[in-house]
């Protein structure tokens, strides 16, 4: 007869069997293709050429600087698509193989579109790299263009100090494409010594090359457009013209609100050259830069860049210490490790829109009581756009009678750019409404800082900031290493299939990225509602029709920047 063996202990040796089984395969496949161990940064393409404001050699008339060298940020390529699965009949084997194949086809395009914009990249250790180990990032289109940029690089006179941004355009991607070309140039002027300013300066009378500003870090992919550069930097130089002619400024003087104060003065500078150039351009009789249908086109065209707009979070990182310049309502977070080693998230910006009752103040504040009723109207500003603080968006800054021009002269641009922008705002009774002044943080990083999280509020908008930095954390520590599992007193047998099945999971999660954003893009689009990654759900979001998928989520931009190394 044979022996019967208790129900339980049955149920605990198949537990145990199927996790041991699966661990020896993982580790198999692990060592295989060496990837037991995953690395945060992993190599990466070759690093872009730095971005020289001029190049010896091509020197003649005006044609000292070129600004087209500069890494521009172009709208991604176009994302695989899901393609119909047929299944013919069949029957037995053949048939179950057809549809596991599918599932596979099906996979690896999910793969290919969480992928096809990520991008990793480690920091050289010394003095230059100011403490950041690396960084990832990551994009994922819902419009169509997509409306978001990303930044990163390095300033180089001295190793001044590394830059991130993130961009989150409206109204079109023109504002944010120009101020993602733009804002760490202006960065870079308003934070360099007067005598650096000054070697820049002779170099350019005497027509002689310039040694580059910053050295970009781009995704590969990432194209360059030469509209505008003549103009672009004729704007630049007369910002540090007027610095060198500042007699208060003192380089020698310490102040620790320098950064700060620095960080303001770029991002009003460049919203106010925006706004002049746009300006002078309307005020041509006839566009002096390319024929009606090109202008109507370009993404630098000024006026299309005056009538979209965009929000900024940038990071500026020196010398151990993290400023955090926002504006808008993307979203800086610090994923923090304390002692215990548990996950903690400290948000380093606040939000600009009608949530924040401080920012609501101020913007009703600014004008006359008989418009209290129509300045915010359905937590929109004059009703219609919902951040509070912007680059462009002119329409909400000019006089009435500067966008009356505009509106009555330049229907061709009108034509080319957003049906929202193509009629001015109602009730614009006192403008300006919108500021481009950043709030900006300071923070002394500390041995507990691991990461920063920089995104567009299409991460916000479906993930908090907990879960964020929790999965983060996970990922960057190597949560995924597996360890033994020792059952304790009291432990049941569905809490250790629950924490085998948990720890399956995390494995198969971090195997299938080495991208930490790409890590947090799949977990947000297919969360499960239990910490885990739902393929169904996940396939559901990725495959929505453009017009379908605004719906349901904005563009996601998100910059992950490694400080120091977690602790296991």
């Amino acid at each position: 007869m044979r022996r019967q063996i208790p129900k339980a202990h049955r149920y605990l040796s198949r537990v145990w069997f199927r996790s041991a089984n699966f661990i020896s395969v993982i580790s198999h496949h692990a060592l295989r293709h060496q990837c037991l161990h995953p690395h945060v940064f992993p190599l990466v393409p070759e690093r872009s050429p730095l971005v020289m404001l001029t190049r010896a050699g091509s020197l003649g008339g005006f044609g000292w600087f070129d600004l087209q060298q500069c890494c521009y940020f172009c709208s991604p390529p176009p994302l695989p698509e899901f393609s119909r699965q047929h299944y013919p009949a069949a029957s037995g084997n053949r048939k179950y193989r057809m549809r596991r194949e599918a599932g596979q086809t099906t996979s690896t395009q999910i793969n290919q579109i969480l992928r096809a914009n990520e991008y990793s990249h480690t920091l050289s250790r010394g003095p230059a790299s100011h403490g950041v180990l690396g960084f990832h990032s990551n994009m994922l289109p819902s419009n169509h263009p997509v409306e978001d940029r990303r930044s990163s690089a390095t300033c180089l006179p001295g190793g001044s100090s590394v830059q991130f941004g993130v961009f989150d355009g409206h109204a079109g991607p023109a504002c944010a494409h120009t101020v993602s070309q733009r804002l760490f140039y202006y960065i870079a002027v308003a934070t360099l010594p007067r005598r650096t300013l000054a070697e820049l300066e002779q170099a350019v009378e005497e027509e002689r090359a310039i040694p580059p500003l910053l050295e970009w870090h781009k995704y590969p992919q990432d194209h360059s457009y030469p509209d505008g550069g003549a103009v672009s930097f004729h704007s630049l130089r007369n910002y540090w013209q007027e610095r060198l002619e500042d007699e208060d400024e003192d380089d020698e003087e310490e102040d620790k609100d320098q950064v700060t104060s620095a960080l303001v003065s770029a991002f009003r500078r460049l919203d106010n050259d925006l706004s002049v150039e746009a300006q002078v351009y309307l005020s041509m009789s006839t566009p002096r830069w390319g024929s009606l249908p090109a202008e109507a086109f370009s993404l630098s065209s000024p006026l299309r860049v005056a009538l979209s707009g965009c929000t900024a979070c940038v990071a500026h990182i020196s010398n151990g210490v993290l400023h955090v310049a926002n504006l808008g309502d993307s979203r800086a977070v610090l994923g923090v490790q304390e002692s215990d080693g548990r996950w903690s998230a400290v948000s380093l910006t606040n939000d600009h829109n009608a949530q924040n009752q401080d920012e609501l103040q101020r913007i009703l504040g600014e004008h006359p009581e008989s418009e209290q009723k129509t300045v915010v109207r359905h937590d929109r500003l004059l009703g219609v756009l919902l951040p509070f603080r912007a680059f462009g968006d002119f329409r909400f800054k000019w006089s009435a009678e500067m966008l009356s021009r505009l509106y009555e002269t330049r229907a061709d641009v009108l034509s080319a750019v957003s049906e929202v922008s193509r009629m001015p705002p109602p009730h614009y009774l006192t403008p300006p409404y919108l500021i481009a002044e950043p709030e900006v943080t300071r923070h002394v990083i500390r041995p507990s800082d691991k990461f920063l999280v920089l995104a567009s509020d299409g991460l916000w908008e479906l993930m908090h900031r907990q879960t964020v930095v929790q999965l983060v954390g996970d990922q960057l520590t190597g949560l995924q290493q597996q360890r033994p599992i020792i059952p304790g007193t009291g432990m049941t047998l569905g809490t250790l299939q629950r924490l085998l099945l948990d720890r399956k999971g995390r494995v198969l999660s971090v195997l299938e990225d080495q991208n930490a954003s790409t890590h947090l893009l799949r977990h947000t689009l297919g969360n499960d509602g239990y910490g885990a990654v739902a393929p169904n759900r996940l396939a559901k979001m990725l495959s929505l029709p453009p017009e379908l998928a605004r719906r349901y989520r904005d563009d996601i931009t998100i910059t992950i920047i490694q400080l120091n190394e977690p602790e296991p």
